[in-house]
């Protein structure tokens, strides 16, 4: 079962680029929610609050409850902006759901036991993660916060794909039904000493005004 989060907003009635900037410099956040039978509604929520949450897997991945009042609608994340450089969320998009229907989102992986496979042990080797993401597709009360890969058996020079990722059931992967050539690699454990022969070597070019010329007879 999908573990779900309550976050509290208000309704935005002011529109407008002016209206969003007055919101910023009052610590809120102007969004939107849209999708479903319902038509598009602009909120906004307490900045301070969503940036925690926003350091969570969760707040990406998992059903959000908004709560407007009372009022529940469940959501997925689907677009955050963040200012430049500021440590400031700018604007949220965020899609309802329908309980019935199939989603398709990114959930996060988890890499557990690494350090104790004999991959990890080994000194010579490298273990590269070639995805930090995995996008699913599911019914919303099966969607995981995140999947866990348990690598404390990654042998040297063993590679995990995307078949190899156990899904929580009602899970799958659609990527994987377009072909043995999606399968792509998760992660991947190398021997250094590959990786360093594989790099380009490149030649050194002498500059022109330091090549010897003949004299001229």
């Amino acid at each position: 079962m999908a573990n779900t989060h309550e976050i509290k907003v208000q309704r935005r009635e002011d529109e407008g680029k002016g209206a969003s900037r007055r919101l910023r410099h009052a610590g809120q956040v102007p969004a939107i929610v849209y999708g479903g039978e319902l038509n598009p509604v602009s909120i906004q929520l307490n900045h301070n609050e969503v940036w925690l949450a926003s350091q969570n897997d969760w707040f990406y991945s998992s059903i959000l409850d908004l709560s407007l009042s009372g009022d529940i609608q469940k959501v997925l994340l689907r677009d955050m902006q963040r200012h430049p450089f500021k440590q400031q969320i700018m604007h949220l998009d965020f899609q309802r759901v329908n309980e019935n229907e199939t989603l398709r989102t990114a959930v996060p992986l988890h890499f557990l036991n690494e350090d104790k496979s004999p991959a990890g042990k080994s000194a010579e080797v490298v273990v590269t993660h070639e995805l930090n993401e995995v996008v699913v597709e599911c019914l919303p009360k099966d969607l995981p916060e995140f999947i866990e890969i348990d690598l404390a058996d990654l042998a040297i020079g063993a590679v995990v794909h995307l078949s190899d990722i156990k899904l929580p059931a009602g899970v799958v992967i659609p990527e994987l039904k377009l072909g043995k050539e999606h399968d792509v690699a998760v992660v991947i454990a190398k021997h250094g000493k590959e990786e360093a022969e594989e790099a380009p070597v490149e030649s050194a070019e002498v500059p022109a005004a330091k090549v010897a010329k003949k004299d001229d007879k």
